[in-house]
């Protein structure tokens, strides 16, 4: 529905262009020509940004315990950490719609990828472990912002394409996830073995991601395929997310499914240790599970988009999930590799939730408020998650209890994926 109305909207801007006889939307002009090299730079600069949106994490996660080694973390310190990631994005999220309404998609972006930078730059440095902390926060402040904004700048810049381009920087999200967790031990050894040069190398990474930025944060005039100045999109009144049903669904949906990938993340190689699968082998599995997003980041929002409802996406993934954890549950050892590539397909309700965000809003301004709410509501909602599981195994001194858990929490995330698939828009339910 987005992209069919993207192309009449293109369509009649070139009619009424005709008939008027001017020349501005002609492909050989100088007004076209800026507007090619900007696509262009938008497109590297979408690839390059979702790259950076995870080393941050699975790269830490990676080396944790030669960090905690290294600056004498203690255990709750360390468990500190991994609660900071979702905590940032939730509390940092909701600032992007009006960092963005006042200097632009492109300049709260540009600005994320540099905190990105220097966050990984300074925090292997920091010498103790609140500077260490202080610095992971302001890298992942930069990924929280650009979190929310990268779907506004997909509506606003590809309307007719919102589920190619969602695919490509879901693809790419989960490339960068799954090369820091598998890199960063091999980089860290080819570096001389310490720590610091391992974590701070994604740095590099961050500041490559700046530079597409820079020439767009003075193109201050409308997308390709916006006709409307920046400046009216900044200035639209904010909608009353909160009141629309749609979106509270789209919430839960998201923060169910971050849930269930923290938990993939921080638990499942245990999982699989824990019932005799040798450590190097868990770590595969875990790196098939994580590589698994690559291709289907790219293949579902395509599918989404094509589709009137996104519900049976959201059911399917689903079950992929619950037939998972029913493995886990019984066989964890004995069909380890299905139950990992059935987890894989099961975390893939993350583009799925990123593309419906984008169809669930008719404005590039009421995008970026549903992004910051279902995504900041949502990462909330996921903090338990990890802390809960890690606590139901050490008192219950096996994986019986978590696993049910999040076999439980499943069949609330294919309801609600039911609510958040349904083809509105919250500007309708929610009015300003």
């Amino acid at each position: 529905m987005v992209g069919m109305a993207g192309e009449e909207t293109r369509t009649t801007q070139t009619r009424t262009t005709a008939r008027t006889g001017t020349a501005a939307a002609e492909p050989g002009t100088a007004a076209a020509a800026p507007r090619a090299w900007a696509t262009r730079l938008v497109v590297l600069g979408i690839v390059l940004s979702a790259l950076n949106l995870r080393p941050a994490i699975t790269s830490l996660g990676a080396l944790l315990e030669e960090v905690r080694d290294g600056l004498g973390m203690s255990g709750s310190a360390a468990g500190l950490l991994t609660s900071v990631p979702p905590l940032c994005f939730a509390v940092f999220g909701v600032t992007a719609p009006r960092l963005a309404r006042r200097f632009g998609p492109a300049a709260v972006v540009c600005a994320g990828m540099v905190a990105i930078a220097a966050g990984l730059l300074i925090r292997p440095y920091a010498g103790s472990t609140g500077g260490f902390l202080a610095a992971s926060a302001l890298a992942l402040m930069g990924i929280a912002v650009s979190n929310v904004l990268m779907p506004v700048i997909v509506k606003r810049w590809f309307p007719d394409r919102v589920g190619s381009m969602t695919g490509l920087y879901s693809m790419a999200l989960a490339a960068g996830t799954s090369a820091a967790a598998a890199v960063t031990v091999p980089l860290t050894d080819a570096l001389g073995g310490g720590w610091r040069s391992g974590l701070a190398v994604w740095a590099a990474l961050a500041a490559a991601a700046v530079l597409p930025w820079l020439p767009l944060v003075r193109h201050r005039g409308p997308a390709p395929a916006d006709p409307e100045p920046a400046r009216q999109h900044r200035q639209e009144p904010a909608l009353r997310v909160a009141r629309s049903r749609t979106a509270w669904a789209l919430a839960v949906f998201f923060g169910l499914q971050a849930t269930a990938a923290y938990v993939t993340m921080g638990w499942m190689a245990q999982i699989f240790r824990d019932a005799g699968v040798a450590a190097g082998t868990a770590g595969l599995l875990l790196a098939v599970t994580m590589v698994m997003g690559v291709p289907l980041a790219f293949v579902i929002p395509r599918l989404a988009t094509r589709l009137p409802h996104q519900g049976p996406i959201a059911l399917a993934l689903g079950a992929c999930g619950l037939a998972g954890y029913a493995g886990l549950y019984f066989a964890p050892a004995g069909g380890a590799w299905a139950w990992a590539l059935l987890l894989g397909v099961s975390n893939c309700a993350f583009p799925l939730a990123l593309t419906m965000v984008g169809m669930r809003a008719r404005t590039g301004a009421g995008v970026a408020q549903l992004s910051a709410f279902a995504q900041s509501t949502g990462y909330l909602i996921s903090i338990p998650g990890p802390l809960l599981v890690g606590v139901l195994y050490q008192s219950s001194g096996g994986w019986g209890l978590p696993i049910a858990l999040m076999a439980g929490l499943m069949l609330p995330q294919m309801a609600v994926g039911v609510l958040a698939g349904r083809d509105r828009t919250v500007e309708d339910e929610a009015g300003r």
